[in-house]
């Protein structure tokens, strides 16, 4: 059952229409993944659901007692508190009780021979039980797990929160916001400002949160991990996928496909009809020609056919042009060690980095990852040991630091700089593809937003041909489409990556060799983020004393992760081989089969029943990933047979 329903909201500001009659259904139990581009209203629909806009059409639903938690991406927090004061103003009302207990305690002292003393005892004792009931004994265990779980330390606690950074406010608000106990989360970019440890602290204190939840992220990892629904909202209206946010990526590619191709089969058939209609119209066919063209004129109008395409996001088309390195160890690290303000960094970190690979470095804040880049980019220097580049090597430095840009220079200047010989047509075509489209390129880089700010940095880097490229935290204040258009851009690069990241889904889908820096000890994994979570996984069952006995669900997984090693073990052409005797209207028609089965599966989400019923919901999951690998299969092999027509 929802707990929060909208029924044809509307909302505009001024004369432009944000939200355009949006139906939507949040249930308790159930995390729902918001996205959209920036700009699409997604901060607006928040701010509809938490009560503080209100719809200029239709109306907003709440559970009754239902209590809404709202994260904000700009925290309103006490400056003048501490840390701890501000984070645990969430308990004032169970502090108030504290020093009425406290209180009643010292006038019982008082009164020892009082003859009210049972009265005062009673009381003291009904006040007592109020206090346990409320958490009275666990709030601070509570405060401090978390607190510590965010990345604040205990002397933390009681610095001023005046004197925090940004984040550090965020983070703060956060915490005072998961210690609410809020029935229904509403979170914009929790994420953001927080080290790969503390996202994956949240990502499971959220699993864990039975009230359900609406997350605005644009970690594509946390929407993989925690999500049941994806919610996309676009051109003012919201489409469902059910699944997390590869299943919605998949659906989002077929729907898309689907929707080129009939769009196709509708030109041909509207053209071939406005040809008969021309050529018969004043000839002996002219009844036949007039019944045609009012039939037509009908459907167009009842919108029967599919006359345009959705516009695809206006994305990033990067390429790169670069030389082939000339050694096969590009970079050889030998027993380094960096200490700041007596604070070892790290030591004895030893490795090497080889030509073509894609070598992420991650790890919580502190263990000095971007001190390291600049230890190799001769930048700092490093207090023991050694390195070497190969020799040769044209070496392209992407830094976090927005001030590496000259703010009263235009957009299309910078582009100029880089590349003197662009014309200034030259300039605005290539940032075309960036996304800067009209007067946009005439913008001064000081008045850029983060995001616009990162796209001139990108730009300016593609054009200088590197053969490594060493990247800080590439996918900061990038939006899911441009981050995904750069991680295309680095899937097909030859040269060599070297990347400071906390992006799991980034590290995952494009590292093949990974670094992980902790204070304890630095180790490199032979492969991308989730070959290191089931790698540490392993070591610590290993570790166990106590073998973890096979369950009923367990072996589902089991039987589900011999059907995935099997499945990929297969070559895309082994996959497709299987319909070689197929023409391409066979395979046309199987294509529309298995969307329509696909479709009546995805309908199955909508049942309360499902969503109630956690074997139930597995199954139907289970089911639509199947279903959408087939359709995947069957729609790779339509393909090759119509390019071979």
């Amino acid at each position: 059952m929802a707990i929060i329903e909208l029924h044809g909201v509307t909302k505009q500001f001024g004369t432009q229409i944000v939200l355009r009659d949006i139906t939507l259904d949040l249930h308790a139990n159930q995390t729902v993944g918001l996205i959209g581009a920036n700009g699409a209203g997604k901060t607006t629909l928040f701010r509809l659901i938490a009560g503080e806009l209100a719809p200029d059409l239709g109306n907003i639903v709440r559970g009754r007692g239902l209590q809404i938690g709202y994260l904000t991406q700009e925290p309103d927090v006490s400056l003048e508190k501490t840390v701890r004061e501000e984070v645990g103003s969430t308990f004032a009302p169970l502090m108030k009780l504290e020093d009425k207990l406290h209180a009643a305690a010292d006038e019982i002292a008082a009164k020892a021979d009082d003859p009210q003393l049972p009265e005062l005892m009673a009381a003291y004792e009904r006040l007592n039980a109020r206090f346990i009931t409320s958490g009275g004994h666990t709030f601070e265990t509570r405060l401090h797990e978390i607190l510590g779980g965010l990345g604040f330390s205990p002397a933390d606690y009681e610095a001023p929160m005046g004197r925090l950074s940004g984040g550090e406010k965020c983070r703060a608000a956060l915490a005072k916001l998961l210690l609410t106990d809020s029935t229904f989360l509403l979170l914009d970019e929790p994420t953001n400002h927080l080290d790969i440890d503390a996202v994956g602290w949240l990502e499971k204190f959220l699993a864990a949160h039975r009230g359900g939840a609406v997350v605005v992220s644009h970690d594509r990892y946390l929407l993989d991990r925690l999500c049941d629904r994806i919610v996309e909202l676009e051109f003012g209206g919201v489409t469902n996928y059910p699944g997390n946010y590869s299943n919605y990526a998949s659906v989002k590619q077929v729907n898309l496909l689907t929707e080129q191709r009939q769009y196709q089969k509708d030109k041909e058939f509207i053209e071939k009809e406005r040809a008969f209609i021309a050529k018969h119209l004043a000839g002996q066919r002219t009844k036949e020609a007039q019944g045609r063209r009012v039939r037509l004129e009908r459907r167009l109008a009842a919108g029967e056919f599919v006359t345009e395409t959705t516009k695809n996001r206006r994305s990033a088309k990067i390429q790169f042009d670069q030389r082939e390195a000339d050694a096969t160890t590009i970079l050889r690290c030998d027993e380094l060690a960096k200490t700041f303000d007596d604070n070892a960094l790290f030591s004895d970190l030893t490795f090497q980095v080889f030509a073509g690979d894609r070598f992420g470095i991650t790890g919580p804040n502190g263990v000095g990852k971007t001190t390291l880049l600049r230890i190799l980019l001769d930048e700092h220097e490093a207090d023991e040991g050694t390195f070497e580049w190969g020799p040769k090597l044209r070496i392209s430095h992407y830094a976090q630091e927005p001030a590496a840009l000259d703010p009263v220079r235009t957009v299309v200047e910078e582009i100029r700089t880089v590349c003197e010989a662009f014309t200034e047509h030259d300039a605005r075509s290539y940032l075309a593809r960036f996304l800067f489209h009209g007067d946009d390129v005439f913008k001064k880089l000081g008045s850029l937003s983060g995001g616009e700010q990162s796209r001139v940095r990108l730009a300016s880097l593609m054009l200088q041909q590197p053969d490594v490229l060493v990247l800080d935290e590439p996918t900061n204040h990038l939006d899911i489409p441009t981050c995904e258009v750069l991680e295309e851009a680095l899937l097909e690069f030859t040269g060599t990556v070297l990347c400071v990241s906390h992006d799991r889904y980034f590290l995952d889908r494009i590292m093949n060799r990974l670094l992980v820096m902790r204070k304890e000890k630095c180790q490199v994994y032979a492969g991308n983020y989730s070959y290191y979570i089931a790698e540490t996984e392993k070591r610590r069952r290993k570790e166990s004393a106590s073998p973890t006995r096979g369950t009923k669900t367990a072996k589902k997984k089991n039987r589900k992760t011999e059907r995935t090693q099997a499945a990929e073990t297969e070559t895309p052409q082994s996959k497709t081989a299987q319909y070689d005797h197929l023409s391409a209207d066979d395979l046309e028609e199987m294509v529309i089969e298995r969307e329509v089965t696909l479709a009546d599966l995805q309908k199955q989400f909508a049942d309360p029943a499902v969503l109630r019923d956690p074997d139930a919901l597995s199954e139907l999951k289970e089911k639509v990933d199947y279903a959408t690998g087939d359709l995947a299969v069957v729609e790779a092999a339509w393909h090759e047979r119509v390019d071979l027509m």
